[in-house]
């Protein structure tokens, strides 16, 4: 599946953000500010980039995905269920003791999550093994690593990316989800990582910087990723932490906190436009 009309990428987006919200209010737990900011850039991902088959979600010849700000698993599960990985039904059951949708991705337990993350920081250096396994096998597949601003105060991120570029892993593509909020504050009053996409061209890195809601300039921007060689890739995405929903939207208090009904009711038609 590879659809290339900008009207029906904005729809699923549209929706993945709709079924983040119908998740962590079902939950009454999670951390909706993060996951809408990232919706944009999954749905570009499943829908358009990746070489992925829901119907074989272990395929060596798979592109790979790593969610490294894992606490923002309600848009990875929202996409990975409209994309066909399992049911739909199975959102219901978001951070239910019983479901297998926890608070955190399961690469043992969810089809289609390529790798169990949670703790900060340490997606990339996992991001960086699968993409030098790639190369030295000759398997063509390329690895998609989503960081959060916030996460890269970790500094495993920066040990991890000297790694990227200096095993010239050109088929890495890390995105950083530059939504400039913190579950403490913004990035700037927690600790400053800025110029960011300055940081990740003196480790080596080819940048690119883009409006992380804007469907083409998303797709545009792993084009050109793929065109590079020799060297990994970085694509600063400047996103809006709650996106889609008014009283979400900039909002630090949204970082992790579950709607009421009388809010809820109102994203959803917010949402729903």
């Amino acid at each position: 599946m590879k659809i290339t009309d900008i009207s029906e990428l904005e729809k699923i987006a549209k929706n993945i953000r709709i079924k983040i919200i119908e998740q962590i209010y079902r939950g009454q737990s999670g951390h909706p500010g993060g996951a809408l900011s990232c919706a944009d850039i999954l749905t570009v991902l499943y829908f358009q980039q990746m070489n992925i088959n829901p119907k074989m979600p272990t395929s060596e010849a798979r592109d790979r995905f790593i969610l490294s700000k894992g606490h923002a698993s309600a848009a990875l599960y929202a996409t990975l269920a409209l994309r066909g990985y399992f049911e739909e039904k199975e959102l219901e059951g978001f951070r239910n003791i019983n479901s297998i949708l926890q608070g955190h991705p399961d690469m043992k337990h969810i089809p289609g999550v390529d790798m169990t993350t949670g703790s900060l920081g340490q997606g990339l250096s996992v991001a960086n093994g699968i993409a030098l396994s790639s190369k030295l096998n000759k398997n063509g597949n390329r690895v998609y690593c989503l960081l959060g601003d916030g996460e890269i105060e970790e500094g495993q991120v920066w040990e991890a990316a000297m790694s990227s570029a200096h095993y010239k892993l050109d088929n890495l593509c890390v995105i950083v989800d530059n939504n400039n909020l913190q579950i403490d504050g913004t990035i700037e009053q927690v600790m400053n990582s800025r110029p960011i996409d300055k940081k990740f061209e003196s480790f080596g890195f080819n940048v690119i910087n883009i409006d992380g809601h804007n469907i083409e300039e998303i797709i545009d921007s792993f084009e050109k990723a793929k065109m590079v060689k020799g060297k990994p890739t970085a694509i600063i995405a400047k996103t809006i932490k709650g996106k889609g929903v008014s009283f979400m939207e900039n909002q630090v208090g949204w970082h992790g906190k579950a709607p009421n009904e009388e809010q809820y009711n109102q994203a959803i038609q917010e949402l729903s436009k």
